[in-house]
This record gives C-alpha cells, sequence and structure tokens, in this order.
C-alpha cells in the first residue's frame, strides 16, 4: 500500500472508482508537481480520465482534503506541540478566460485564493493541511469598492477550526499563527468567547490603545525585559538589501479596548 492510498483510505466520493480515481491522481501530481496535467498523467487516456475526475459535479476539493485532513489530525496526538501556520496564496490563471475566476492583487490578473492552515512542530516537521478557504473575488463596481464576501473571516474561522481540534486532542498544545493581515479585534474577541482553547500568535499590525489608558501597544511592549534574541541573515529582495538582523523576545500581559468600551 502507497503513501497515498494510505493518506485518502478514508475517501468516500460515492463510487469506489471515484475513491480510486483519487489515488492515481494524487500519486502523479506529487511525482511532478509543477507539471500540467497532461505531463503529470504520462499519457492521452490517463489525462481524459483525470479531466472527468475533476468535471464530476458531485466531488469537491472539500470531499478530497476532508481524509488528509483526519490524517494529519491523527498525527498531530504524537506531538506535544502543533504549530496552525495560516496565509494566503494567489493561484494565478495567467489571465485565462475560465468560467468562476475573480480578479487578484491587480484587476488584470484571474485566479482564485487559497488560504489554508498548515499543522508543524516547533522543530519543523509538516503534519499536513488542517483547513483551509477557498474563493474567488468579485469585480470591483462603479463606485471602486468589491462586494462578495468579507474576506477578513478567514482568518477568525480559522482559529476556529483550530480551537475544535484543541478541544477534540486536550493532550496536545495547539498554537494558531498568522501574519499582520490577522490583526483584527474580531478574531480576539471570538478566542475570549471560546476561552481560548487554542492559543494565538499574531503579528501586530496596529499599534492599539491599551485599556482606557493612553498607553499604547508597541511603546508598552518594547519596555518590557528582554527574554532572548536571536541573529540572523536577511536575504535580499526587490527594493530591499540583504541584511544582518536582530530579533529580540519580550512579554508583557495587556487588554485591548474594543471600541465599546471593553477590554479583551
Amino acid at each position: 500500500m502507497g503513501w497515498a492510498h494510505k493518506e485518502l483510505s478514508g475517501i468516500h466520493l460515492g463510487d469506489k472508482r471515484l475513491n480510486k480515481r483519487s489515488v492515481k491522481l494524487l500519486e502523479s501530481f506529487a511525482s511532478k508537481p509543477s507539471a500540467s496535467i497532461p505531463t503529470a498523467c504520462g499519457g492521452w487516456s490517463e489525462t481524459l480520465a483525470a479531466y472527468r475526475f475533476l468535471g464530476q459535479d458531485v466531488v469537491t476539493w472539500r470531499d478530497i482534503l476532508q481524509p488528509h485532513i483526519d490524517c494529519t489530525l491523527i498525527r498531530s496526538q504524537a506531538y506535544p506541540v502543533v504549530l496552525c501556520l495560516q496565509d494566503t496564496t494567489e493561484l494565478d490563471f495567467n489571465g485565462q478566460s475560465i468560467e468562476g475566476l475573480g480578479p487578484l492583487s491587480y484587476e488584470a490578473q484571474r485566479g482564485m485564493y487559497l488560504h489554508p492552515t498548515l499543522a508543524v512542530t516547533p522543530e519543523r516537521l509538516p503534519l499536513g493541511v488542517l483547513d483551509a478557504w477557498m474563493w474567488a473575488r468579485e469585480p470591483k463596481n462603479a463606485d471602486g469598492e468589491r462586494p462578495g464576501i468579507c474576506e477578513s473571516v478567514r482568518w477568525r474561522e480559522g482559529y476556529e477550526r483550530v480551537a475544535e481540534y484543541a478541544e477534540s486532542q486536550p493532550g496536545t498544545r495547539w498554537v494558531y499563527v498568522a501574519d499582520r493581515e490577522a490583526d483584527i479585534l474580531e478574531l480576539m474577541q471570538r478566542a475570549h468567547v471560546l476561552g481560548t482553547p487554542a492559543d494565538w500568535l499574531i503579528r501586530a499590525q496596529h499599534n492599539r490603545k491599551l485599556g482606557q489608558d493612553e498607553a499604547k501597544l508597541w511603546e508598552q511592549v518594547g519596555q518590557a525585559k528582554v527574554l532572548g534574541e536571536i541573529q540572523f541573515y536577511l536575504p535580499p529582495r526587490p527594493g530591499r538589501q540583504g541584511r544582518q538582523a536582530t530579533q529580540q523576545l519580550r512579554s508583557l500581559r495587556v487588554r485591548f479596548a474594543d471600541g465599546g468600551g471593553r477590554n479583551v
């Protein structure tokens, strides 16, 4: 039994032939992750079978992903700490006119957005995907506003999924990790209401007001005692030269004003 068969052993697509095809496609795509579907399949008959599978209206990407999520949860039970990393990826289809696509960073770009939650150990061992959001943006209207879903919800719902896993596996410490886009009060309020079953670590984007005082977050944390320090090389990228960087760790318990006269 190969790794793909084990990973999708719990798949139920309503037809044994679809279950078998999903395993075969996973093996083919994983062996050539950057190749096109015809190249990865290695033959015309296999390519047609792949397109027939992907064209099934009764099969969704969540159906295919779920058995992998189940395996990820099983693997997570073996570790005392699991980091749940979230970020958003653009799936750029190079301006192709395909039904269901939407604009990306620029209105002329066509594609979709994928927002997965990847489980890893503190030792950087990847355990698998725990959750995902996938959507296409609506084009901006005449007023320059974009209709459709409120995209910030993906950060809050991502924490809610991690919180569910934390409650079902109390023997593991779950830590939700996200970048500055997740620095939204709605997420923090939701974690507070749930009783914070999972820790959260978010890079601050807003220098928030603390409680009813005039103190601000960054200034207060900057005055706290340094608990640790590391140095590393930050590689160059467009518009920025490479440099040696120093990162410090500080700890401070604070309370944020929620805008309604209360603290969280």
